[in-house]
């Protein structure tokens, strides 16, 4: 499968994960412990199917986790989900690529990938488009939902990261889903007895969906695209890699448009635009190392 082609798509499940996030949290649904848990649950068990099928007749079908890398994909899973609790799918999207790409850029140049003026002017665009749509305000997001949602991002940052030498892109993805189960284990049975936080009711038809939902954003969006995006970071650089995904925001904000029926602010209209200008400096500029 092309380059290209693998990108669009994992670009396509990272926008998909934002909208079937806001669908199942939607009040009286799921709740946010809960979803994380299906999520990487669903996403475990289709990957490790894959992963079966591939490897059928060699014997050699075992998941190959990395602690670090399942980590990072639970503490990014878990934050994302509780952010949006109180995020719309294109101002979560916005600020989680954009902490992805601090993070992603930021030890791209500490490993050596040199920036020119053009690829800086770019980075300073981008952030401070996000900070125009943090400034506190009348349509500022939650401050909390906020926070929680870079630390997803220096979270995904981290994983995709560590991703780029992956030698085996769905063996490494379906080991650490099923490893990043245990916290996410952990974090259900806390909300449950710690908070009372899993109220939702499993014979509601609103519920049902949202269970449908987390199932679809696990083994479709999330298990399904990061194998794909897997494949993709050994042949891109980290900046680039950081600066493809800030596409994401606008595939979520026209997604949450038609399928939420959510409105687009004009700061979060401006934002969007100001940050996509300086990923496009930052992408377009040919690689220097």
């Amino acid at each position: 499968m092309p380059l290209l082609l693998r990108t669009t798509l994992a670009m396509l499940a990272f926008a998909g994960n934002s909208l079937l996030c806001r669908m199942a949290l939607q009040p009286g649904q799921l709740d946010a412990a809960s979803f994380t848990l299906i999520r990487l649950a669903s996403g475990a068990l289709l990957l490790t199917w894959l992963l079966h099928r591939r490897d059928a007749g060699s014997g050699r079908a075992r998941a190959a986790a990395n602690p670090g890398s399942a980590l990072a994909l639970w503490a990014y899973a878990a934050a994302f989900s509780f952010a949006y609790l109180g995020l719309t799918a294109a101002t979560g999207a916005l600020i989680l690529f954009g902490s992805v790409q601090v993070t992603m850029s930021s030890v791209g140049l500490l490993r050596g990938e040199r920036v020119s003026l053009q690829q800086g002017l770019g980075f300073v665009l981008a952030a401070c488009g996000l900070i125009y749509l943090l400034l506190p305000g009348v349509a500022a997001p939650s401050p909390t939902s906020a926070l929680l949602m870079v630390l997803a991002g220096a979270a995904w940052g981290v994983y995709s990261l560590r991703g780029r030498a992956s030698a085996d892109a769905l063996a490494n993805t379906a080991g650490n889903f099923v490893w990043a189960l245990v916290p996410a284990a952990l974090l259900s049975l806390v909300s449950a007895v710690g908070f009372h936080a899993l109220t939702f009711d499993v014979s509601s038809v609103q519920t049902q969906h949202a269970v449908w939902a987390a199932i679809a954003s696990g083994a479709l969006a999330s298990g399904a695209g990061y194998a794909i995006w897997y494949t993709v970071l050994p042949h891109i650089s980290a900046t680039r890699a950081a600066g493809v995904q800030l596409c994401v925001p606008v595939l979520a904000a026209l997604g949450g448009v038609v399928f939420l029926g959510e409105s687009l602010s004009w700061r979060l209209s401006l934002a969007s635009v100001v940050v996509l200008v300086g990923v496009g400096l930052i992408t377009l500029t040919p690689r220097r190392t």
